[in-house]
């Protein structure tokens, strides 16, 4: 994974004091166990693969605009089930060497316990909200990870085609559900009776 060399540098505070972080020093060689005592400094976005911290970019207000909306909605049918959703910054466990944090990450129900304090170990469905700076780490990379993480549902919110894909897991692979589009309701395999409109996602405010 290639890693920007601008972002590389961020300063964070630690014990209280501001302090300037030259990613690429170690980069390659970090440990789970360096990049979530870093990560539990921040709340940056921080992705981790094999040794190497990718620092995600600051999201739009459009994208949180996106994100706000898309809780409300999934957090309203949930509750009734006893589920729960929660966002960004939250890290979810691929596999040892690799974490994400999906934008939003959700649990058919609240004792699941892969619903650990400091990170998932999984989740049953995740929505990843399209950033413009890399289209395929949500497109490409994460379809990949999140298949071989076993999370049955991934939704992929893409703001720059205005479409909202749903994939299923089959197996080991997902397949598409469905491309959603102006003028559709984007539904879930997952939980009966969901939808979303792709307009009202777009609009939101």
């Amino acid at each position: 994974m290639a890693v920007a060399m601008e972002k590389t540098r961020m300063s964070m505070k630690i014990a209280g004091e501001e302090t300037e972080i030259d990613l690429a020093i170690l980069q390659g060689s970090w440990s789970v166990e360096q990049y979530l005592g870093l990560t539990d400094q921040t709340n940056r976005l921080m992705e981790y693969t094999d040794g190497v911290i990718e620092v995600l970019p600051m999201p739009t207000q459009q994208h949180q605009m996106i994100l706000a909306f898309l809780y409300r909605m999934f957090f309203a049918f949930v509750d009734q089930m006893n589920g729960t959703v929660l966002f960004a910054p939250l890290r979810v466990q691929i596999r040892h060497e690799r974490y994400r944090e999906p934008d939003l990450m959700l649990l058919r129900s609240a004792d699941d316990p892969r619903a650990q304090n400091r990170f998932w170990l999984g989740a049953d469905l995740v929505v990843e909200i399209v950033s413009d700076d890399h289209p395929e780490r949500d497109t490409v990379e994460k379809v990949a990870d999140y298949a071989e993480a076993g999370i049955p549902e991934y939704w992929i919110v893409s703001p720059l085609g205005g479409t909202i894909s749903v994939l299923t897991l089959v197996g080991d692979a997902y397949v598409a559900h469905g491309v959603f589009r102006s003028g559709e309701r984007a539904d879930s395999m997952l939980l009966d009776g969901f939808s979303v409109s792709v307009d009202e996602v777009f609009a939101a405010r």
